[in-house]
C-alpha cells in the first residue's frame, strides 16, 4: 500500500508541474499576442498619421490683387523681369545685333537693365488698375493716392533703393503738365475732362517715366489718337546717332495730319512746342538732352549708345504753347546746387528732410505732409529763392482748350532699342 500511495503522489506531482508549464506557456502566448497587437496598432497609427499629414502649400500669390498690393518681386521669383518691346537696329547700326563685343557690353549692363524692367513692370501693373478704376466723380486726390499706394507696394518702396520716381501728374484739359493735388484740393473729375496721367517709378535711381491720356467722352478720341501716334513716331525715329531735330520733325509730321471737331467747330491739333522729351540719368529725371516735338528746332545733338530717355509728346487744340500758372505742387532739389548759406532755420531743417527722403528725386507738398513736415511753406519758398530747390508750377495752354499726352521710357542698348515701359495698353 505504501508503494501505491507513493506512485499516486508522484503522478499527482507530475500532473501539477505540467499544468504549471501549460499555464506559463499560455501566459507567454498571450503576452506575445498582446505585444504583436500593440505593435500592429502603432503601425496602423503611424500609417494614419502619414495619410493625415498634408503637404504644405507653397506660400505666396501667383497673381496680382485688386487693388494691386503684391510686390512684383513675389510674382517674378527669379527676380528677372519682363523685357519691354525690343526693336532691332537697322541700316548703319544693323551690325550691332550680332556683334559679340556689343553683347559682352550688354552683359555688363544687365543689372541696370533689370532694375529698369522691374520699375517698368510696376508701372504697367499700377496703371492697368488705375486706368480701369478712374471714373468721373473721383477726386484727383483719391486718384493720386490710389496710384502712389500701388506704386509703393509693388516696388517695395525703400528710400533711395526703390520708390516713386516723381509726383503723380493729374493735369486736366488746358493744363498739360505738372499738376498734382496739394492737401485740401477738392477737384473732382468730370465726364468731359481730358486727364493726363503721368507718374514715375524708380529702382536704384533708374526711373521709368510713362504717361497716358484718359477720357470718357468719345468726342476726344482724335485728340488722344494723335498724341499716341505722334509718340510712337518719335520712338520709331529715335536711335543711336539720330539727331534730336529729326525726332521732332517725325513727331510734328503726325500732328500735321490731325484735326478734331468739337461742338461743331474744327480745330487743328498742334504739338505744344515748348514741351519736350528728355534723357534720364540715375536720380535725375531731366538730364542733359531735350528731345523736341516740333520740326526746325535746329538741335543737331545726337542720341548715343546707352542713352535712356523719355519720348513724350503733347498736343493741344489751343495755341500749342504753355505758360506757368496756378499753385505750385512739384519741386526738386537742384542737381548743381552747391553750398548756400541759409538764413531761415525752417529752410535748413526742410533741406535736411529733402536730402534724407528725396535727394534729387522730385517731390510734392503731399509727400512732405506724409512724412510729418508742417509749417514748411516759408522754408520751401526760401529754398526756391536761393536756387537750392527748383519749383515746377502747372503748365497751361489757353483756357478752354484741351491737351493730350503720351510718353514712354526707351533705352538704346548696345544691341537693340528697348521700349521699357511698353505694355498691352499702350
Amino acid at each position: 500500500m505504501v508503494e501505491t500511495e507513493n506512485l499516486e503522489e508522484k503522478l499527482a506531482a507530475t500532473q501539477l508541474k505540467d499544468e504549471q508549464v501549460n499555464d506559463g506557456n499560455e501566459s507567454s502566448d498571450e503576452g506575445e499576442t498582446a505585444a504583436a497587437g500593440a505593435a500592429a496598432g502603432e503601425g496602423e497609427a503611424k500609417k494614419k498619421k502619414k495619410k493625415n499629414k498634408k503637404k504644405k502649400k507653397k506660400s505666396g500669390p501667383k497673381t496680382q490683387t485688386e487693388p494691386p498690393t503684391v510686390p512684383v518681386s513675389k510674382l517674378f521669383t527669379s527676380l528677372e523681369y519682363p523685357a519691354g518691346e525690343i526693336c532691332e537696329y537697322t541700316d548703319d547700326n544693323l551690325w550691332r545685333t550680332t556683334s559679340e563685343e556689343k553683347r559682352a557690353e550688354e552683359r555688363d549692363l544687365a543689372n541696370n537693365i533689370n532694375d529698369m524692367r522691374r520699375a517698368a513692370e510696376v508701372h504697367r501693373q499700377v496703371r492697368a488698375y488705375a486706368n480701369k478704376m478712374i471714373k468721373p466723380g473721383m477726386t484727383l486726390t483719391a486718384i493720386a493716392e490710389m496710384i502712389e499706394n500701388g506704386t509703393r507696394a509693388l516696388v517695395e518702396a525703400n528710400g533711395f533703393e526703390s520708390g516713386i520716381g516723381f509726383p503723380t501728374g493729374l493735369s486736366i484739359n488746358h493744363c498739360a503738365a505738372h499738376f498734382t493735388p496739394n492737401a485740401g484740393d477738392k477737384t473732382v473729375l468730370q465726364h468731359d475732362d481730358v486727364l493726363k496721367v503721368d507718374f514715375g517709378v524708380h529702382v536704384n535711381g533708374r526711373i521709368i517715366d510713362s504717361a497716358f491720356t484718359k477720357t470718357f467722352n468719345p468726342k476726344f478720341d482724335k485728340l488722344v489718337e494723335a498724341a499716341r501716334e505722334a509718340t510712337y513716331a518719335g520712338i520709331k525715329e529715335a536711335g543711336i546717332d539720330v539727331r534730336l531735330c529729326d525726332i521732332g520733325a517725325a513727331v510734328h509730321e503726325v500732328y500735321d495730319s490731325y484735326e478734331i471737331e468739337l461742338d461743331g467747330k474744327t480745330y487743328d491739333i498742334k504739338p505744344i512746342r515748348n514741351l519736350n522729351g528728355h534723357t534720364i540719368e540715375p536720380y535725375k529725371i531731366h538730364a542733359g538732352k531735350s528731345i523736341p516735338i516740333v520740326r526746325d528746332s535746329g538741335d543737331t545733338t545726337k542720341l548715343e549708345e546707352n542713352d535712356t530717355f523719355a519720348i513724350e509728346t503733347f498736343c493741344s487744340t489751343g495755341r500749342g504753347y504753355v505758360v506757368e500758372d496756378g499753385e505750385c505742387s512739384h519741386y526738386a532739389k537742384a542737381h548743381d546746387a552747391g553750398y548756400v548759406p541759409l538764413k531761415l532755420t525752417t529752410a535748413k531743417s526742410l533741406l535736411k528732410t529733402i536730402n534724407t527722403h528725396f535727394g534729387t528725386l522730385p517731390f510734392c507738398r503731399r509727400y512732405l505732409d506724409r512724412i510729418g513736415e508742417t509749417r514748411y511753406l516759408m522754408g520751401l519758398r526760401h529754398l526756391v529763392d536761393q536756387g537750392v530747390v527748383n519749383a515746377y508750377p502747372p503748365l497751361v495752354d489757353t483756357r478752354g482748350s484741351y491737351t493730350a499726352q503720351f510718353e514712354h521710357t526707351v533705352v538704346l542698348r548696345p544691341t537693340c532699342k528697348e521700349i521699357l515701359s511698353k505694355g498691352d495698353d499702350y
